[in-house]
């Protein structure tokens, strides 16, 4: 039976109504990058992974060697949005209580009565920049565990909630060694991407150095508010992904943790491999690397866009890998290699149809079959 007319014109609405909000979004993200790009030269990648998070409502932990501006890479994309933005410095004397809040005893003018009073710590801000995460002891480091993965803070008999969205965006030096605490595994896990940061070009380190020597100083404007920034998070989230990709993004993970079903060259190499939040984060990532590509639909190419930076933090290498200099990104780039997507949808999908279908299906993306109404 031929579709409607009234139906058929429903359809194109709301497929021009899903073009508009995903171009939207990509015009958000492209005046991010135009502002970030005043104060910071180059890092495009990084700054593109790190918009990638935000819009999964994630965490980042950047590594790189001093002066690469991975502080000055977090102000500035904080300064483009209209979001409360805290600064924490982290040294070996910092107190759990020095992120978190503390009750302190007040006398209340009105009574007379001494009472306790909640005196809200940087913790309570929208985007968070923990500067060198590991100078601070493992208790210190703990206090941020509950509200990564929570989104609030417990002090005392009371849980308060944080402001939303609420972003931590880490920082870590990878060469010095003194005086830091390697950053425990359930703390790692938290966050979405690790995120390496490099060495400017030449060319880049030229602009660099006659930006910064001269007189003119830049300014970050705010572009976005919270109101887009919070419908672009919840597209991120309404993006189907049809089954076959899903399970890519999971048989990526579970290549990464040494068993039966892995690769030699990972059982010889891991001690232990990604966990359930990794397959999580591939297809979160995906998802929000196809929306600020204007892509309606997540694809392999996605999942592979996003499989270092989720990756390299989980896995754990053992000694033999320390000792022949291999990196947890080369065991990622051997299985991207060596196990395409269609080789790991057969493996994992021998006895199915093997249709594509969408698991998850959202009210802004699914459209009616009206050929069959």
């Amino acid at each position: 039976m031929p579709p409607r007319k009234d139906q058929t014109e429903s359809s194109k609405c709301m497929q021009r109504d899903i073009e508009q909000s995903v171009s939207d979004v990509q015009q958000v993200c492209q005046r991010i990058r135009q502002q970030v790009a005043v104060q910071v030269v180059g890092q495009s990648e990084v700054i593109d992974q790190m918009l990638i998070a935000m819009l999964c409502q994630g965490h980042c932990l950047l590594v790189g060697v001093p002066g690469l501006a991975k502080t000055l890479m977090v102000q500035a994309l904080a300064g483009t949005m209209n979001l409360s933005f805290g600064r924490i410095q982290f040294t070996p004397d910092l107190m759990p209580t020095d992120i978190t809040g503390t009750e302190l005893i007040q006398e209340s003018a009105e009574t007379g009565q001494r009472e306790l009073q909640f005196q809200a710590g940087p913790l309570f801000t929208n985007v968070l920049l923990a500067d060198e995460i590991n100078r601070t002891p493992p208790k210190t480091q703990a206090a941020l565990l509950e509200a990564m993965q929570e989104r609030q803070v417990t002090v005392g008999a009371r849980t308060r909630e944080l402001a939303q969205p609420f972003f931590v965006l880490a920082t870590q030096n990878p060469i010095e060694q003194e005086g830091t605490y390697p950053l425990p595994e359930a703390q790692l896990d938290r966050f979405m991407f690790q995120l390496l940061i490099d060495y400017p070009t030449e060319s880049e380190e030229l602009e660099i150095v006659q930006r910064t020597t001269g007189v003119e100083s830049s300014v970050v404007s705010q572009v976005v508010n919270e109101a887009e920034l919070e419908q672009a998070m919840l597209l991120v989230r309404e993006m189907p992904v049809a089954s076959h990709v899903t399970q890519y993004a999971i048989r990526l993970a579970r290549l990464t943790r040494p068993g039966a079903e892995a690769p030699g060259f990972i059982q010889t190499h891991v001690a232990w491999g990604g966990g359930p939040r990794s397959s999580q984060y591939l297809v979160l990532g995906a998802k929000a690397h196809a929306l600020i590509n204007g892509r309606l639909s997540v694809g392999y190419e996605d999942v592979q866009a996003v499989a270092h930076p989720v990756l390299r933090h989980r896995v754990r290498l053992n000694y033999a890998a320390s000792a022949n200099q291999i990196t947890v990104d080369q065991l990622v780039d051997r299985i991207l290699q060596e196990f395409p997507p269609t080789l790991t949808t057969e493996l994992d999908n021998q006895s199915s149809s093997g249709g594509e279908h969408r698991d998850q299906s959202s009210k802004v993306f699914r459209t009616e079959d009206v050929s069959n109404a």
